[in-house]
């Protein structure tokens, strides 16, 4: 079973996603695991962050076919402004989820490599997964992407909790 890092401060737990542009990937599975948190009585304990390795996208909403699927199951993606992933983020965050293999080298390359997980470790039905990048795709990509983003989300939780608990 793969475990996620101690928090650094005792009763709180920081999460980052981390993808390319943070305008698909990561802030989907930010807004969904928000919500599982606040749904689990977390919110209050738990922050949860996204960012991308490019500054291509800083500062742009979501991509509209990343929004369309969430707000069609009830999530609220509008406040979403992209944000590149920076040095510090390592020293802050407890645990830095890459959505691929080439995020997860970027980030190792950030720092802390013990605080860097790659996302799809945790998908119950094929652990070890890469979530693929459907941003030069169509919205079936899209609706692909979220239905494997709320899995392992859901599968998180329970980790996040016994993090939390440890602590």
């Amino acid at each position: 079973m793969t475990l996620l890092p101690a928090p650094h401060e005792p009763g709180r737990y920081r999460v980052a996603f981390i993808c390319s542009g943070n305008i698909c990937r990561s802030p989907s599975a930010d807004v969904v695991l928000s919500r599982l948190l606040a749904g689990a009585g977390l919110a209050d304990r738990v922050d949860v962050a996204s960012g991308g390795t490019g500054d291509w996208h800083v500062g742009d909403p979501m991509d509209p076919r990343a929004e369309g699927p969430l707000a069609a199951r009830g999530y609220d993606p509008s406040l979403h402004r992209a944000r590149q992933v920076a040095v510090a983020w390592v020293a802050r965050d407890d645990v830095l989820f890459a959505m691929d293999e080439s995020h997860l080298s970027d980030l190792v390359r950030l720092g802390d490599v013990d605080r860097v997980r790659l996302f799809g470790d945790f998908d119950p039905a094929t652990p070890g997964v890469e979530v693929p990048d459907p941003y030069y795709g169509g919205r079936e990509g899209f609706e692909e992407v979220l239905d494997m983003i709320e899995r392992t989300c859901r599968a998180l939780v329970p980790h996040i909790d016994r993090a939390l608990s440890s602590s």
